[in-house]
């Protein structure tokens, strides 16, 4: 690989702490081009990165050789373990294209509902008052480690059949099991750690599958996904369970503390914002689409290109692979106006594509939204101050090809 030198790309350490200079640069001359250091065609304008989501015959988001930012070797080593100790990944939902993604779409639909996460608030209200009671009895606190992980992690957790105390436990097999798309730096010795760190998560949820299957009548998430089939339809088989919950903990756990993180940095550095906010509650959801809008906790993800395709002028091969770049697409000037602004008023924050577009529009987007909005409404009511209370240095973020983790985010509060 060029080495970071004489290269500045996606790869980088400087772009991916900060990409939206690199976007921008990159947008004034076309909204596609080629990283060619990883042979990667990145799709970044906003009326672009719709179509490629909307047009699954020619971006296929089923996986193909090539379509990560890591070694070959090091995807082998840690695959050979998932496949000798545990369970191979099953190509499902996220990773399929239609008719094959429908029936995982149906049947999951009938868990991800407005009711069912509106069933959900009193828990995550519960959690958030816990963790602001133990910031403000401090009078200080690390908001990513001690509030954005465990707001999200914590509820999936309860839901995974694990206590509070057993969180950091959770924490750990999401890092391993996100570790293969976050670091494009991984070696072979490290993958291997990284795949049996997955593998204990793998059987600790096959028990909890069967637990589930013993005693239906659950309503944690793990029990309404176990029997959100219908009587004419086929239950989800075990190997698909592990898969969709390695998407469930992977898209709704590092993904809510991503958002979480940024809408807080982004109302300590706008504090007019902040007070407008707390000011005026009924801009609470135009900030939550604001936040995700200029800082998507999702950069980008894969894509497959199955046929030779032309895009905004830019001749794509066919096998090739491609990247949607929610992140530059959501700063596009041809649909935001002065993009780089972070504005909770913007009248239309909504057109993000943070969520994806079309057949594979997050399930999980109302969770993610609900979650958001009681921690900041929890937060705004409880906490009078809120001040940094250590500089924000660079790197802001640990190396992450297409999430954004913030490192930490030091803050006095009363």
């Amino acid at each position: 690989m060029t080495s970071e030198t004489n290269h500045r790309g996606l790869t980088t350490r400087e772009v991916q702490d900060n990409p939206f200079p690199y976007y921008r640069e990159q947008m004034a001359k076309c909204p596609v081009w080629r990283e060619d250091d990883i042979n990667l065609y990145v799709i970044a304008g906003h009326e672009e990165a719709r179509a490629a989501l909307g047009d699954l015959k020619t971006f296929s988001s089923k996986p193909a050789a090539g379509n990560r930012a890591v070694k070959p070797e090091v995807v082998m080593a840690y695959m050979k373990v998932l496949e000798e100790k545990g369970w191979m990944h099953t190509p499902i939902l996220q990773r399929v294209d239609p008719p094959e993604h429908g029936r995982a779409r149906k049947i999951l639909n009938r868990v991800f509902t407005p009711a069912q996460v509106k069933a959900y608030v009193p828990e995550i209200e519960e959690i958030t008052h816990g963790l602001v009671d133990s910031m403000l009895a401090r009078g200080e606190c690390e908001f990513v480690k001690e509030f954005a992980l465990p707001l999200p992690g914590k509820f999936i957790a309860r839901h995974l059949g694990l206590n509070d105390a057993e969180y950091p436990r959770f924490r750990r097999w999401a890092e391993a099991m996100l570790s293969l798309a976050q670091r494009n730096d991984m070696t072979v010795e490290e993958a291997i750690v990284e795949a049996n760190i997955e593998v204990e998560e793998q059987h600790f949820v096959v028990a909890e599958f069967e637990k589930r299957r013993m005693n239906p009548g659950g309503t944690d998430l793990i029990s309404l996904i176990v029997h959100a089939h219908g009587e004419d339809e086929e239950p989800f088989t075990t190997t698909e369970l592990i898969t969709l919950m390695h998407q469930l903990i992977t898209g709704g756990f590092e993904t809510t503390t991503g958002a979480l993180s940024a809408a807080m940095v982004l109302l300590l550095r706008h504090p007019d914002q902040m007070q407008m906010l707390r000011d005026d509650r009924s801009l609470m959801p135009n900030f939550i689409e604001e936040v995700l809008r200029y800082d998507a906790p999702v950069q980008g993800l894969w894509r497959s290109v199955t046929c030779p395709v032309n895009v905004a002028g830019v001749d794509i091969p066919e096998k090739s692979a491609a990247m949607v770049r929610y992140g530059a697409a959501n700063r596009d000037p041809r649909v935001f106006d002065k993009p780089d602004e972070f504005d909770i008023r913007r009248p239309n924050a909504k057109n993000h594509i943070s969520f994806g577009f079309g057949v594979h529009f997050c399930l999980g987007a109302a969770l993610a939204r609900q979650q958001m909005s009681s921690a900041f409404h929890i937060l705004l009511d409880r906490v009078t101050e809120i001040e940094l209370a250590a500089p924000l240095e660079y790197p802001m973020y640990d190396r992450s090809f297409f999430l954004r983790p913030l490192r930490e985010l030091h803050l006095r509060v009363r």
